[in-house]
């Protein structure tokens, strides 16, 4: 399994919307800092937004162009389905379309099947990726997010839901997937037209999101949204009016935040520094930050160099280091270039170019 760390950085929460959600968060999808939420450590039933999970679990771990035959393992599933029928071929893609467009129950196991070879050995990767990921407070039971007849359910918090969304949208493939409004395919038996239920697909700068409901877990949310370089990811958990409080989350946010260019690439000049004084330090990116105007008045960038006794061309040498107040929120690679020293032309070689100009 591919391995990862995730570094998630928040900053203390405050409700200061009137949303009606029992958990709320809206993270920066850029550096994991927590811009706006209250409850988000509360553990909750999360219904549908599992399938997030799921998807990408079989993205990393699967061949999405490889055909799978649909067995009966889709008998045990209920409620949303994309009513798929034993026998059917589709490749893993296009489950994975039906599972986060139509919300598939019956795709959710067949795609649990078919990449961990069992449902129960497909659910430990699940949580396996919850460990690495950080979500201290969330188990899963099951790929799809319905609770069991025994009592297990599925549960996190807005906290873990946002770090796993983050993650996730880092895939080329999950983000192409979660912003699809519909998707069409022809198998072996019929063909299908799936449309998203994520109504807040019709707003410009929603980029993808993954709905889910029970009547234990009530309706749950999952967002991301991108405006004027501001990306977020915002999750509502046991929320009645979850369309319209992530309209408002999203309206504060992009209200209230502004994405400020901290680091530009190119050449860096270093107040006082006389170790690399003979050669260039230089930053290969830009870095921008999504901050209010208060923060940015309180951010600072500090150079902490390597002071290296032997180096090479582009060798790094370094950070620059963003700070908020005493919180570092990003570290931007210094390298340096070596300069060519110029060769000396004697006074008898200028005279002889001079000369053969003529």
């Amino acid at each position: 399994m591919k391995k990862f760390i995730l570094a998630v950085l928040i900053i203390l929460p405050v409700k200061v919307l009137a949303i009606s959600a029992s958990s709320a968060i809206a993270m920066d999808l850029d550096n994991g800092r927590v811009l706006y939420g209250y409850n988000i450590d509360s553990e909750k039933l999360i219904a549908s937004t599992t399938k997030i999970m799921t998807a990408i679990v079989a993205i990393e771990n699967g061949e999405l162009d490889k055909k799978i035959i649909v067995s009966d393992i889709i008998y045990e599933a209920f409620g949303s389905a994309l009513y798929i029928e034993v026998g059917e071929e589709l490749t893993l893609r296009d489950l994975l379309y039906g599972l986060m467009l139509r919300s598939g129950n019956d795709a959710a196991l067949v795609i649990a099947e078919a990449v961990g070879g069992s449902e129960e050995e497909f659910v430990y990767l699940m949580n396996e990726y919850a460990d690495n990921l950080k979500m201290e407070n969330t188990i899963f039971f099951n790929p799809h997010g319905l609770e069991e007849n025994n009592g297990n359910a599925n549960k996190s918090t807005a906290l873990d839901m946002a770090k796993l969304t983050k993650y996730a949208m880092e895939n080329s493939t999950f983000r192409e997937i979660f912003k699809t409004k519909s998707y069409t395919v022809k198998t072996n038996f019929k063909t299908y037209v799936w449309h998203n239920k994520n109504k807040l697909l019709n707003l410009d700068y929603i980029t993808g999101g993954k709905t889910g409901y029970t009547e234990l877990a009530r309706r749950t949310l999952v967002s991301t949204g991108s405006k004027d370089n501001i990306n977020l990811v915002v999750v509502t958990l046991n929320d009645p009016n979850d369309w319209e409080d992530h309209k408002s989350i999203y309206n504060n946010i992009f209200k209230t935040y502004k994405s400020y260019q901290i680091i530009k690439k190119g050449s860096l000049d270093i107040e006082n520094e006389e170790h690399y004084k003979n050669n260039e330090l230089f930053i290969k990116n830009d870095y921008s930050i999504t901050l209010t105007r208060a923060e940015l008045d309180k951010t600072t960038i500090n150079y902490n160099l390597i002071k290296l006794e032997e180096y090479n061309d582009e060798d790094l040498v370094g950070y620059a280091e963003v700070k908020i107040a005493d919180t570092i929120y990003h570290k931007e690679p210094i390298y340096v270039k070596i300069k060519k020293e110029a060769k000396k032309i004697s006074w008898w070689q200028k005279l002889k170019g001079w000369l053969f100009k003529w």
